[in-house]
């Protein structure tokens, strides 16, 4: 399957509804969810995998896909102008990963997700958007294949910090290919 194919939707027959879901999970005009699925976006290999298979769930939960990017905060404080010069400069690269992302999503949905661009420590400020967003239903994040772990992010939220989510957390494997996913979802 090529980068740009984009996911089936439900089959025949199916509702599309989410398993479990509930009438606090509105429908609006078009048949949407109001359920979001927020996706943390980086500039790992594994992080296509986790917005693939998010955006193929989303079809699936008929829900829509959010696109979180965390700038760390700047470590150098010593002048003001470097430090915004080094902000802005973050921010750029944020909002090109979240473009590049965001026109993959709608080539494979038919749907631009919702960006989102914070700046602060990638747990806590997941943790902070999930609180003032109740529609996230469900984080998905990527896990690298490197010999060291599955990433610091997912080390953090996955474990030690898993029980503090109010909602449930889907880890994608980055290894996994386009088809293999596929099948997953």
């Amino acid at each position: 399957m090529s980068e740009d194919s984009p996911p089936t939707a439900a089959a025949p027959g199916e509702t599309g509804a989410a398993e479990g879901s509930t009438d606090a999970q509105k429908r609006d005009s078009s048949g949407r969810s109001d359920r979001v699925f927020l996706c943390v976006v980086d500039s790992t290999e594994e992080c296509r995998n986790a917005i693939y298979f998010a955006a193929r769930r989303t079809l699936r939960a008929a829900g829509r896909l959010a696109l979180l990017y965390v700038m760390e905060p700047a470590e150098f404080q010593h002048w003001m102008a470097v430090e915004e010069k080094m902000r802005e400069e973050a921010r750029a690269e944020a909002e090109g990963f979240l473009q590049r992302y965001a026109s993959q999503v709608q080539s494979w949905t038919g749907e631009m997700p919702t960006l989102y661009v914070r700046e602060g420590k990638p747990a806590e400020t997941i943790l902070t958007l999930i609180e003032e967003e109740p529609r996230i239903a469900i984080l998905v994040l990527g896990a690298g294949t490197d010999k060291k772990g599955p990433g610091p992010l997912v080390t953090s939220i996955g474990g030690k910090m898993s029980g503090k989510f109010p909602i449930p957390i889907t880890i994608v494997p980055g290894n996994l290919t386009l088809e293999q996913l596929d099948m997953l979802t």
